[in-house]
């Protein structure tokens, strides 16, 4: 079991203590294995990619040539030798760890005596180290931290922790006294992660002096500005701002430091910009970045405060078409509220972490788990939609910019650690789907069980109870924030233990082998609506089912109906149904909604209201996640109200 961070209320599990047994995640968790990392593989040799590992090779005179990819290309590559760290300790398949040792090698003949590298550095004959926050060496040494770290933690191995170790301490004696023209440094900073990570997997203090100096440097020097957050210091920040995901990752580091110091004048700022984010400018899909390019929000300084792109937008501006909400913002939204969730035990970070999962992090590979995208739109106009920055009418395998594909396999290789947590009083369970755990609790006694459930199409989870300690011991279960109408039975029996939305329930008692908890958490479909001051959604309506967002595709209209023409009536019926061929098996739901077109001058900019016409015209919804995966079409997931 990893140390715990003094200051967090949850204890992470080993490494291997859950084993998948099928169900939605475990297939996912399979096709990573066998298919998305093996294909990635392949891409990250790819000369065209925006990341290659060939840069490694000839930064370390193994190989001639210019430098490809991006400027960001190393830490891509990271993320993928940390997906195959996270995949070998749960297959203990000895031929990943020889793959990594060999690029391992490399990477340390790559590295300079003083512990840097950044391969897009060393290779530029024009660019100076420390000159340009846009070159993205802190990302890419950051990225190396947190991956030394978790090989290190799994495989028990030193050859890259060794590595990282170098690199932090240059950094150390680079930062640490704070240079005020480094200030602003850190774009996309997972450098404060990998400082964090490196304390944890060394126990030297002057990694977490190091992530805290990151944190101070932030704003606190003139000239910064709000696309990488540096115009005001975190703890005295009140909103999101800028691009998403260096905004996502400056959090996802700071609320680390918060876990090993207590610092709650930090927190707070935290939970300021938290609140700001998530109910203000969030996606009802767990996207994050509504802006291709603007400018940022702030009327505190008497208006717009700089130009930002790949960012939060203005409070409760959420267009569909144009919505960036590139796969990596979506992803670190998830990672900052794991990581609340583990320093609060409050259910409704988890109930983020689960919305991101299903939809605007799953939604950006293709069902075969081969081709990506990078951004994540909420509707489209098929051949006709004007690509913005980083879009595309289908996902590719390779890209310009292909940080998006390492994150996603990162993501699922891992997150069997997502679901459980422990605590003082027991096992905290916060996903659901079909696994095995055995596990040792914080006072070194033993718990076991198996879940079994095909959520998130089934409404029930039975959860076994194979061993237990001989003392009373905990069960926290989540409630779901939309399970209004959750029930439980213990052996049989009903519990009349209060099942609040948005909590924990907590099961408390001496189990034995063979106890069986049964939980059903009904999902019904759902027609959700938007805040009023979100206009471009207001009088719309999106359709949920559990933690599934649905999306209407063209290609399941008839012959000359658009998705514009489709309204849906307030007493729309819906209907769910399992269909195995579809999609590789999803749950649709079928509803009898309006078409509603123009008799005369469609097309028109304007035109007077009163000569619609009206027929019925029934829809079948299917997963947001599954979009895209039948060839160009038009998609939306709100449609327009027809009171």
């Amino acid at each position: 079991m990893q140390t715990k961070p003094k200051y967090q209320k949850l204890y992470p599990l080993e490494h291997n203590a859950l084993r998948w047994n099928d169900g939605f995640w475990g297939r996912l968790h399979q096709l990573c294995r066998d298919t998305v990392l093996p294909s990635m593989r392949k891409a990250l040799d790819e000369p065209e990619n925006g990341a290659v590992f060939s840069n490694f090779h000839k930064a370390a005179g193994l190989r001639e040539g210019e430098r490809k990819g991006t400027m960001w290309s190393d830490g891509d590559c990271y993320k993928w030798m940390e997906a195959m760290s996270h995949m070998y300790g749960a297959t203990r398949d000895e031929a990943i760890i020889d793959e990594l040792d060999e690029l391992i090698d490399v990477i340390a003949q790559a590295q300079e005596d003083d512990g840097y590298i950044s391969t897009a550095m060393q290779l530029s004959d024009d660019k100076e180290y420390w000159t340009n926050h846009r070159d993205h060496e802190l990302y890419n040494m950051g990225h190396l931290l947190t991956a030394a770290a978790v090989h290190h933690r799994i495989t028990g191995k030193d050859n890259f922790l060794q590595i990282a170790i170098k690199q932090a301490d240059y950094l150390y004696e680079l930062f640490m006294p704070r240079p005020p023209e480094l200030a602003h440094f850190g774009f996309n900073p997972s450098n404060t992660m990998g400082a964090v990570d490196m304390y944890r997997a060394t126990g030297n203090k002057k990694y977490l002096e190091l992530a805290q100096c990151f944190v101070d440097m932030r704003g606190s020097q003139p000239g910064g500005g709000d696309q990488n957050q540096a115009m005001v210091p975190l703890r005295e920040e009140t909103r999101a701002v800028g691009h998403a995901v260096t905004a996502g990752y400056l959090y996802c580091g700071a609320t680390d430091v918060v876990a090993e110091t207590g610092d709650e004048e930090l927190l707070a700022g935290l939970l300021r910009i938290w609140d700001n984010a998530i109910n203000s400018k969030m996606y009802i899909t767990g996207g994050t970045s509504a802006q291709h390019h603007g400018a940022s929000e702030r009327p505190e300084f008497g208006g717009s405060a700089s130009d930002v792109h790949e960012a939060f937008g203005y409070e409760y501006s959420l267009p569909n078409a144009t919505a960036y909400n590139e796969t990596c913002a979506n992803i670190a939204n998830a990672m900052w509220n794991w990581r609340l969730l583990n320093l609060s035990g409050d259910a409704k970070y988890t109930d983020i972490v689960e919305l991101v999962l299903y939809n605007s992090m799953l939604s950006s590979m293709s069902l075969d788990g081969i081709t990506f995208c990078y951004t994540n739109p909420l509707r489209w106009y098929g051949a006709d939609h004007p690509l913005l920055s980083q879009d595309a009418y289908e996902r590719w395998y390779i890209s310009r910019c292909y940080c998006c594909p390492t994150n996603t396999a990162r993501t699922i290789a891992l997150l069997h650690n997502w679901f459980y947590s422990a605590s003082e009083a027991g096992l905290w369970i916060h996903l659901y789907g079909s696994n095995s755990l055995s596990t040792a609790l914080p006072d070194g006694s033993s718990i076991a069980l198996t879940q079994q459930t095909d959520y998130p199409w089934d409404d029930t989870i039975r959860i076994t109870v194979d061993a237990a300690p001989a003392d009373e011991v905990s069960l926290m279960l989540r409630i779901p924030g939309w399970a209004d109408a959750a029930s439980l039975r213990i052996n049989g029996v009903a519990s009349d233990l209060p099942l609040t939305p948005g909590t924990y329930a907590e099961l408390r008692r001496a189990w034995q082998a063979g106890d069986v908890i049964e939980m059903r958490l009904p999902l019904r479909p759902r027609v959700i609506k938007a805040h009023p001051k979100a206009e471009e959604i207001r009088n719309h309506v999106a359709v949920m089912r559990g933690p599934i967002v649905y999306c209407l595709e063209g290609v399941d209209l008839p012959e000359g109906v658009s998705i514009l023409d489709v309204y849906a009536p307030d007493d729309m019926r819906l209907e769910a149904g399992m269909e195995s061929e579809l999609l590789g098996g999803v749950m649709t739901i079928r509803g009898a909604a309006l078409r509603r077109y123009e008799a005369n001058g469609a097309g028109a900019l304007y035109l007077e209201a009163g000569n619609e016409v009206e027929e019925p015209l029934d829809i079948r919804l299917i997963p947001y996640y599954a979009w895209n995966n039948r060839g160009i079409s038009e998609m939306t997931v709100w449609l327009p109200r027809r009171f």
